[in-house]
């Protein structure tokens, strides 16, 4: 079985895959794949310059994320660019883990896709595990763990489906409003009903 674990941006999506690894589920992650696909001397790396330039280059030759996300943050048709140039190869990379996985016979795999649903990626998995939170909460622990200023949390936020829409999606949702323990118990019996 392959489940698709998502969420949004500071809505505790990356808390909950941690207890899935410990729990010893492989992990397929996305957002580790988008760093991989970028890194020094790759392909994706080449057409992201070409496409905006040698200021989004750090001096180390590496990809300057900070001067990337000012373009595109603000500029949906820049972001479009740039999604054009990472989700398929970051799509191929998924794809080649997620085949390893099954040939090393695992029987269950989580593949963790922040994206999921904007990226129409639903059909590369059998279940959608969203992780949600209210939207006072999010706010709050995008400002915290970025120091973003409000707007700037706002404007993070809405580049993505709201939560309510990803709900809608999935198979289960854990609500990750209160402690840990309760986040836990919630994907303990989740894990339990999809056995």
């Amino acid at each position: 079985m392959i489940i698709g674990l998502t969420g949004s941006i500071a809505s505790g999506k990356s808390t909950v895959s941690n207890m899935l690894s410990k729990l010893g589920f492989p992990i397929i992650d996305a957002d580790l794949i988008a760093r991989i696909v970028v890194e020094k001397g790759s392909k994706t790396l080449e057409s992201i310059t070409e496409s905006f330039g040698e200021e989004v280059i750090a001096d180390d030759g590496s990809l300057h994320r900070g001067k990337l996300g000012e373009i595109i943050f603000t500029n949906p048709s820049k972001r479009k660019q740039l999604n054009d140039i990472i989700h398929p190869a970051i799509r191929a990379e998924m794809l080649r883990q997620k085949e390893e996985l099954i040939k090393e016979g695992h029987p269950t795999i989580v593949m963790d896709i922040p994206l999921l649903f904007e990226s129409k990626l639903s059909h590369y998995v059998d279940k959608i595990l969203v992780v949600t939170v209210t939207e006072e909460i999010q706010l709050a622990r995008l400002m915290a763990r970025n120091n973003y200023s409000l707007e700037e949390a706002k404007a993070r936020i809405q580049s993505q489906l709201p939560l309510s829409i990803k709900e809608k999606g999935a198979d289960a949702v854990i609500y990750n409003n209160g402690t840990l323990e309760s986040t836990e118990e919630q994907l303990n019996k989740i894990l339990l009903a999809w056995k």
